[in-house]
């Protein structure tokens, strides 16, 4: 049997970050935004350059703050390219191999992303589960 993909986000420790966090957590959220945007492009530059140390502290920074909101799959992804950075580097060799987990990232951030973005915003409609028949609305205020 395999394993199951890890999931976009784990909703518990999204929860928990907000509830720990309170009134400053759409801020740090924000920062979330802000330094991840940075932290991907520093990515993508440092590929480019074929440069692996470069690599390896902006996909540090991803992971950890990923790994703050439950965003598994991209601290995973981060992780995963801040190990080979660092191999790169002791071995002296080009990233080259990892460009594939590089172009990845953005959409899975982006991703990612929008997920905590909706899931912070109070004016989106949440969705509950139904269970059984579900009343219309002309039903719920009695004209059905």
């Amino acid at each position: 049997m395999g394993t199951e993909p890890e999931q976009l986000v784990d909703w518990t420790v999204y929860r928990a970050a907000r509830s720990g966090l309170g009134g400053g957590f759409v801020r740090i959220l924000g920062y979330f935004r802000e330094d991840g945007i940075k932290s991907v492009a520093a990515i993508e530059q440092a590929m480019r350059e074929k440069n692996a140390a470069a690599l390896v502290l902006p996909s540090h920074t991803l992971k950890g703050e990923s790994r703050q909101f439950g965003a598994d799959r991209l601290a995973s992804l981060a992780e995963d390219i801040e190990m080979f950075a660092r191999e790169c580097v002791e071995d002296r060799s080009p990233p080259d191999e990892y460009l594939q987990k590089v172009v990845a990232l953005r959409p899975l951030f982006e991703e990612t992303l929008d997920a905590l973005e909706t899931e912070a915003n109070p004016l989106v409609q949440r969705q509950r589960p139904a269970f059984g028949r579900s009343a219309t609305n002309d039903q719920l205020l009695g004209r059905g």
